[in-house]
């Protein structure tokens, strides 16, 4: 991966998208880690955390290392990032957290922000797909959205495919699929509220 190409595209413009993150063979290995228990995902965080499936129907399962080694190493390559990130553009990104997300047919996740302006500790989000063979008519669709609302592109779940894109700056959402759709949505943090943005060009 070219750490310089992408992080002078999300200074530039905010997101962007490496396809071959990780081979189809890592994808495959990532894959067979996929846990037997889910859980179902909810909206909002601590005290506020609710389920409401008219919002997401999503279930997800946090990732730790113990997953097995094809885990490990890929939270190893988002560490990676971090620090391109932190020396390329001075986010002060202190940490990673991340979840496997299973999207069964019909499952959505309606429009929202990882992040709002001030009220959150995420900063920059990633989106790995490990949907190999993936075609058009399976659906699934991540839609991206502009600052001020306004539709950006939309992006296909194929596998080995990594999205990046500052939390607090694109509406987004995820649209039925055909078919079961496995993803890996991850969020780089800063210790705290208020540190560590960059503003990219509008």
């Amino acid at each position: 991966m070219d750490y310089q190409a992408a992080m002078d595209a999300i200074y530039t413009r905010g997101w962007v998208i490496v396809d071959d993150f990780l081979t189809v063979a890592e994808v495959d290995a990532l894959k067979a880690c996929l846990p037997g228990e889910w859980q179902p995902a909810g909206i909002g965080r601590d005290a506020l955390h609710q389920g409401n499936p008219d919002i997401r129907r999503d279930q997800i399962h946090w990732l730790e290392p113990s997953l097995g080694a094809p885990v490990a190493d890929y939270l190893a390559r988002m560490e990676s990032l971090r620090l391109a990130a932190n020396r390329m553009l001075m986010l002060g990104l202190f940490d990673y957290e991340a979840h496997f997300a299973r999207y069964r047919s019909g499952d959505f996740y309606a429009t929202h922000r990882d992040a709002f302006a001030g009220r959150s500790n995420r900063r920059l989000t990633t989106v790995f797909y490990l949907n190999n063979d993936w075609l058009p008519e399976a659906g699934g669709v991540l839609r991206m959205y502009d600052d001020k609302e306004q539709f950006l592109m939309d992006v296909t779940p194929k596998g080995g495919r990594l999205v990046m894109f500052l939390s607090e700056e694109f509406p987004h959402e995820v649209l039925p699929a055909n078919q079961e759709r496995y993803s890996i949505a991850g969020w780089f943090r800063v210790n705290g509220n208020g540190m560590g943005r960059v503003d990219p060009p509008r």
